[in-house]
């Protein structure tokens, strides 16, 4: 299946100048979606995952799926004030404009396997603000998952300490 057919590109959304890699079109598509999942998953292979952390919001598309199939629990990487526990905040920057993340501080025990999961590496400032999160509490890193690879920005670049994998590649 060509996962890259039901990818729709939004120009100047969020703002002018970005090319917006719209995944809603697979999303309703029971089969590519199914297909894409499955996709999604032989990039990790056989490796134990005891926790796929997804970042808001269209993270939480895929990372729960991926939870559910490799028997382990999902942590949400959500925008500052979304959370109601105590939560650790880590600050980045993407290609429009700086944010901060949060996640719960007790998400994550310490020496657990993560699996961190979203739908594009863009610039690569969310994937390693969640990496920093990750590591400050004391998980392992074992990979992260994009459906989607923006190669032009470099975004893998941020992350290069750890495993990338992306089903697709612009």
């Amino acid at each position: 299946m060509n996962f890259s057919d039901y990818i729709r590109d939004i120009k100047d959304f969020p703002k002018e100048g970005i090319v917006f890699k719209d995944i809603t079109p697979l999303l309703k598509d029971a089969k590519a979606l199914n297909e894409s999942t499955k996709a999604l998953l032989n990039l990790v292979g056989n490796q134990k995952i005891d926790k796929v952390v997804g970042m808001e919001s269209r993270g939480f598309f895929f990372a729960p799926i991926l939870a559910l199939a490799l028997n382990a629990g999902f942590v949400p990487v959500r925008k500052a004030g979304k959370l109601p526990c105590t939560s650790l905040k880590e600050a980045y920057s993407l290609e429009y404009g700086n944010d901060v993340l949060e996640i719960h501080a007790d998400s994550i025990i310490k020496g657990e396997r993560i699996l961190i999961h979203d739908d594009v590496l863009a610039t690569g400032g969310t994937a390693a603000a969640v990496c920093r999160l990750i590591e400050r509490m004391g998980g392992v890193v074992v990979q992260c998952n994009f459906l989607i690879e923006l190669d032009f920005l470099n975004g893998a670049q941020k992350i290069e300490k750890y495993p990338v994998k992306s089903l697709l590649h612009f």
